[in-house]
């Protein structure tokens, strides 16, 4: 997200402000609509889009929940893949389900793998994911 004052750039908006319980931003909800890159260039023609939210869940430390879709549509990828759970964000990987898919991922099941890039505060972050799926014929 590039600020919520920049509309063009802006790629997520929050929808609930934090109730003021702490100052982790419990509470909080995002909605997001991300480009997924193969690389760090955020220049680089997605191969994907996040579209999703997150919340702010732990009055005494950051962390959040997440539930996102990542939505292929090029010539090498068409279909979806569902992803949810817990980002404890303090940790320097963590790993969220795969719990479904679409598509070229139909029925999918595995691991994501987060890894905080870049982060500027709450205007901008960037996370690496690392996507490990299973069969589970």
């Amino acid at each position: 997200m590039f600020g919520v004052d920049d509309v063009q750039n802006a790629t997520s908006a929050a929808v609930t402000n934090p109730p003021g319980l702490g100052n982790f931003k419990f509470g909080k909800l995002v909605i997001f609509d991300d480009p997924v890159t193969i690389d760090k260039n955020y220049q680089s023609e997605p191969v994907a889009r996040a579209q999703g939210f997150y919340f702010y869940d732990m009055k005494n430390d950051y962390n959040a929940w997440f539930s996102y879709t990542l939505v292929f549509n090029s010539t090498q990828h068409k279909g979806t893949l569902n992803i949810m759970g817990a980002d404890l964000m303090m940790e320097k990987t963590r790993d969220l389900s795969v719990v479904g898919g679409t598509g070229d991922f139909f029925m999918s099941r595995g691991i994501v793998t987060f890894e905080t890039d870049t982060f500027e505060g709450a205007k901008y972050f960037r996370v690496k994911m690392d996507i490990k799926l299973y069969e589970c014929y």
